[in-house]
């Protein structure tokens, strides 16, 4: 196949080739440099928001799932099971490598993870996580040249020979970073840091117009160029640091420069921090922002994460790998799921209540959450409950039969007093 393409390359028109250090600048070995000269993990919110969905995906466990029946199971037998759970590759984990991938996809724009297979079984050994600045594009005949020197891959892939995960995207072939987009407002942030730690290091930029006695008029050159260096004297004072310092003869001082408040500094780095959720769809109270805040909002900003935030992310990953693993004649046969159960995991109320409902609708049984809880089953755990207030469609138009009478119990006699004193009279 790669010899044809070689063949068909040569003869066809030049082909673009889109490296995606042209579409974004790398973060790792070259910085990404704004204006300011910072990198945007440099920014807080950037971070966390990042930071934040990294972590959720890489602690969700990925699914290798066989179909037995009418149902999916998971394959634990399965290589892919161990490498997409475990280790996928010898330098790294499971839980860092899927962090790195969605580090990669939000920062770079593009992922790459090429199967390596053993030509001896014909199974996946390892996947190889590269880095994006080292791979070129070529959005024409679609091949991947790939030249990775921490992952020893140097090759060329057709598209069905590597796992390419996007984001945002024009054209459907390359992603493109959530950073590119929010570059105005990341400058914007970093301008509001640097201006903050100069406030703080000189205890605040201070400026002001330096004259002489109002009384006294008409200056002359003499007296305008001494006035002048008078002022650039203290300002140099005043940007070093100096505190109190003293006017040469009838000169004056008159500070004009506007206060933070006046600025509305506070302000516009609190608009900046919104702004920078709105970019990643990360809600604000995730990265500590001081909003009015309750349980609904919050329960509502939780659900929204995972909806409209989270779960765009883990289809991308789950369809690129079953378009990319999975032959086509087994699509209906195998799939790749991320278990969403393991977002409630710290969240015990929530899990809990999610468990008593799926019980009470017959979806799962008592021993399959004692095992997903890695508790021993118990007697009688595998029968399937419903509630005894729902009944069958069918049954609703039935009317409901009339109760059998109850069987009439043989009646004691009665030992009443006068029956026991005739007795006793008889007796005598």
């Amino acid at each position: 196949m790669r010899i044809l393409n070689y063949i068909k390359n040569i003869f066809s028109r030049e082909a673009t080739t889109v490296s995606n250090s042209d579409v974004t600048p790398p973060i790792g070995g070259a910085a990404l440099l704004y204006p300011t000269g910072r990198r945007p993990l440099n920014v807080a919110t950037v971070y966390r928001c990042v930071d934040l969905l990294a972590g959720s995906v890489a602690n969700l466990r990925l699914q290798y799932m066989r179909k037995k029946g009418e149902i999916f199971v998971e394959d634990t037998n399965s290589r892919l099971h161990y490498l997409l759970n475990v280790q996928p590759c010898a330098y790294m984990s499971a839980v860092d490598f899927w962090r790195q991938v969605v580090y990669y996809l939000l920062l770079r724009g593009n992922a790459y993870i090429i199967p390596v297979y053993d030509y001896l079984t014909l199974e996946i050994d390892h996947l190889a996580l590269v880095d994006p600045s080292s791979v070129a594009h070529d959005t024409i005949h679609n091949t991947y040249t790939v030249n990775d020197i921490n992952a020893g891959i140097h090759d060329t892939y057709d598209e069905d020979e590597i796992i390419h995960i996007k984001n945002y995207t024009h054209d459907g072939k390359v992603g493109i970073s959530t950073i590119s987009y929010a570059a105005t407002t990341l400058s914007i942030a970093n301008t509001g840091d640097t201006e903050t730690l100069s406030r703080f290091e000189n205890g605040g930029n201070v400026r002001g117009i330096v004259s002489n006695d109002t009384s006294v008029r008409g200056f002359g050159e003499y007296q305008d160029s001494e006035l002048e260096k008078t002022a650039t004297d203290l300002d140099k004072k005043f940007r070093g640091g100096t505190r109190i310092v003293s006017l040469p003869g009838q000169a004056q001082f008159s500070p004009v420069s506007l206060s933070s408040t006046d600025m509305q500094f506070l302000e516009s780095r609190k608009f900046t921090v919104r702004e920078i959720c709105r970019f990643f769809g990360v809600h604000p109270s995730f990265v500590f922002d001081d909003t009015s805040n309750n349980y609904k909002s919050a329960e509502m900003a939780n659900v929204a994460f995972l909806a409209n935030t989270l779960n765009p992310i883990l289809r991308k990953i789950e369809v690129e790998l079953h378009r990319k693993l999975v032959a086509p004649t087994l699509c209906c046969k195998r799939r790749f799921q991320f278990d969403r159960r393991d977002l409630y995991a710290c969240d015990l109320d929530s899990r809990a209540k999610y468990q008593a409902a799926t019980i009470a609708c017959g979806i799962y049984s008592v021993n399959d959450w004692r095992v997903a809880e890695n508790q021993p089953p118990v007697p009688g755990g595998d029968v399937v409950l419903v509630s005894a207030n729902l009944k069958s469609i069918t049954e609703a138009g039935k009317p409901t039969p009339a109760p059998a009478p109850a069987m009439e119990e043989p009646k004691e006699p009665e030992n009443n007093e006068e029956n026991t004193e005739d007795d006793e009279e008889g007796n005598e």
